[in-house]
């Protein structure tokens, strides 16, 4: 029970509550209001309700729910482990977690047949899952092992603690070397399957750094690293489409028939992540090798190290999911 006795009206709930409850992450106190676990004055309440002096708020934590996803003995490629966390090279083409349409041979269900047991937090058909790459995506992801490892990541993925860099290969050839994105990103008015950029005010902050590498021109395609500053979905994919390159194999974005390079894959590749230990604070920076259909752009090239190191300030615009 929590009774609002501080001159905090006006706050929003899930707000108030981060500063109140500081085991629980804003994601997961959002989770609790909408499941009803959260009750203001004996009635539920929303994320946004403005906190008043008085108001008695009772939280229930429900008791974990078995994960319903099943083991699978799917190989998967193992680029850390240790007690608290795991890194995955993902293949391009698996899907991250069980949905309508895949309830199975997903990447949570391999993971339950390596580690046996995951994090409850993240929902039944999430077990671990702290962020996601899309089925076409391949590279690094981490997943949690314990539901306090699961908190510390989904927490610096919020407050952009993590470091995010990717590989992708780009239609056409941008006019300038490098340069960054800002803009929002919502769902398509129109096509519900993607997103888009969209007006301030509307959809959600999204920045994105991208850098040429190399350009092809028997492809007139290019190799761009792209580092992400937050995690919308398809954020990669949307912002190269905005600068007028969209990705090489997107089916979603682009007509990949119409383009000389033609790979079999979405060519974008979650390359390099970073993040502090869980446990001990250490920084954790893991890469993932470069797929094979990405040696055409490879040949004689000398890839720049990134600098994974944690941000001196985070940033307060909330990261809440990954392309």
């Amino acid at each position: 029970m929590v009774i609002v006795v501080d001159d905090s009206s006006g706050a929003r709930l899930d707000q108030y509550l981060v500063g109140k409850l500081p085991k629980l992450s804003r994601a997961r106190i959002q989770a609790l209001l909408k499941s009803g676990d959260i009750l203001v004055n004996g009635a539920a309440a929303k994320p946004k309700t403005p906190v008043e002096r008085g108001m008695r708020i009772e939280v229930t934590i429900p008791e974990p729910v078995a994960a319903e996803a099943q083991p699978q003995d799917i190989p998967i490629s193992v680029l850390y482990e240790d007690a608290d966390v795991i890194v995955i090279d993902k293949e391009s083409g698996m899907v991250v977690h069980p949905a309508a349409g895949n309830p199975d041979g997903t990447l949570v269900n391999a993971v339950l047949f390596h580690c046996g047991d995951l994090s409850g937090i993240g929902g039944v058909e999430r077990p671990g899952i702290v962020h996601r790459l899309d089925k076409d995506t391949s590279g690094c992801i981490v997943v949690a092992k314990n539901d306090a490892a699961h908190l510390s990541l989904t927490t610096q993925f919020a407050r952009r603690i993590t470091s995010k860099v990717y590989l992708a290969i780009v239609q056409g050839r941008p006019k300038e070397d490098e340069g960054t994105v800002f803009t929002n990103i919502g769902r398509h008015p129109v096509n519900r399957m993607k997103m888009c950029v969209v007006n301030p005010g509307s959809g959600k902050p999204a920045i994105t750094d991208w850098r040429v590498l190399r350009y092809d021109a028997s492809t007139d395609s290019t190799l761009v690293m792209c580092t992400l500053h937050t995690g919308r979905t398809h954020q990669i994919r949307v912002h190269m489409l905005h600068l007028g390159h969209p990705l090489v194999g997107d089916c979603i974005y682009a007509h990949p028939q119409r383009q000389k390079a033609k790979p079999g894959r979405l060519m974008l590749h979650a390359w390099q992540l970073a993040f502090n230990h869980p446990q001990s604070g250490a920084r954790i920076a893991v890469t993932a090798p470069i797929p094979p259909e990405y040696q055409p752009w490879l040949i004689d090239l000398q890839l720049p190290q990134p600098d994974m190191a944690a941000p001196a300030h985070a940033a307060d615009i909330p990261d809440e999911e990954d392309d």
